[in-house]
């Protein structure tokens, strides 16, 4: 029913996405502007959100609106602490929206919406228990959705990406430079991990050796989070989940390797792809909805 549309905005370092759904889920609209640069104040930012706002309402006025920003984010006090990508640190953004706005705001954070729109309607849809989502793009995050509910643990929690490794031939290297696909085709002086995937696939020896370093890390930092939240399944995104068995294979031999006596956990491809941000924003909103 059109009359308890939402509309999810995600605010990406280089767009801003939004979409209209109504209460089953049904796309309604579709939109995107480019994200300001420099803009420390997060005004102009606020100002391409509102008029995404205007845009939805005038296919039908949402019954609410959510909003998601990337980097350490503070859901529960509406403070953005640290977006690297936006050159934001403690910007209390939602309530430069409030203002305007007249209907309720739903706020959070891109990693964790992404989870939570896998876990209920993505690739874990059906799997019972804790959800971990790892996105393997420019960086490497992650987070956990446990009984229904994104863990925010104030904003900080998920960070797995900017751990230091202390020993090896890599140490002092944080684990996104080894796991992420923006560090496999920096290391590899390739355009992108999709390059050094195929590279790998066609035995080139200097690929396989990053390529597998990447995995090695990975694995690590998976099993990690399987030893301290126990997650069911392990939903991985972003563009190195496009490697399919190439990556998914070595991957669950890595951490059967890495898990002796611990249920090992599914990994399963995301299926949201970029948009999995705004449909979790969707979420947020909706549940303020149904709340009332």
């Amino acid at each position: 029913m059109t009359e308890r549309a939402v509309l999810g905005i995600d605010v990406g370092g280089t767009g801003i996405k939004a979409a209209l759904t109504d209460a089953d889920g049904t796309v309604l609209g579709r939109w995107r502007e480019a994200t300001p640069s420099g803009d420390t104040s997060g005004v102009l930012t606020r100002d391409i959100v509102l008029g995404l706002v205007t845009a939805a309402s005038r296919v039908t006025a949402p019954a609410a609106v959510g909003v998601v920003v990337p980097g350490v984010v503070d859901e529960e006090h509406g403070v953005c602490i640290h977006a690297v990508n936006l050159g934001w640190r403690d910007l209390a953004f939602p309530e430069l929206l409030r203002p305007a706005l007249v209907v309720p705001l739903a706020f959070g954070q891109d990693v964790r919406a992404g989870a939570l729109a896998e876990a209920v309607s993505g690739a874990a849809a059906d799997v019972t228990g804790t959800i971990a989502f790892v996105p393997v793009g420019t960086g490497l995050a992650s987070a956990l959705v446990i009984d229904g509910v994104p863990f925010a643990g104030g904003g900080w929690a998920g960070e797995i990406g900017q751990r230091v490794i202390q020993d090896g031939p890599h140490r002092g290297l944080r684990v996104e430079e080894l796991a992420s696909a923006g560090g496999i085709a920096r290391r590899a002086g390739a355009r992108d991990a999709k390059t050094v995937a195929d590279a790998v696939a066609s035995g080139d020896a200097a690929a396989i050796a990053i390529w597998n370093d990447a995995v090695d890390a990975l694995a690590e930092a998976l099993a990690g989070i399987t030893v301290v939240a126990a997650p069911t399944a392990i939903v991985i995104g972003g563009g190195l989940a496009l490697a399919g068995a190439a990556l998914f294979e070595p991957l669950q031999h890595g951490l059967r390797e890495r898990l002796d006596v611990v249920r090992v956990p599914q990994l399963l491809p995301a299926r949201h792809g970029d948009e999995a941000a705004t449909v979790g924003a969707g979420i947020l909103a909706r549940r303020l909805v149904t709340a009332r």
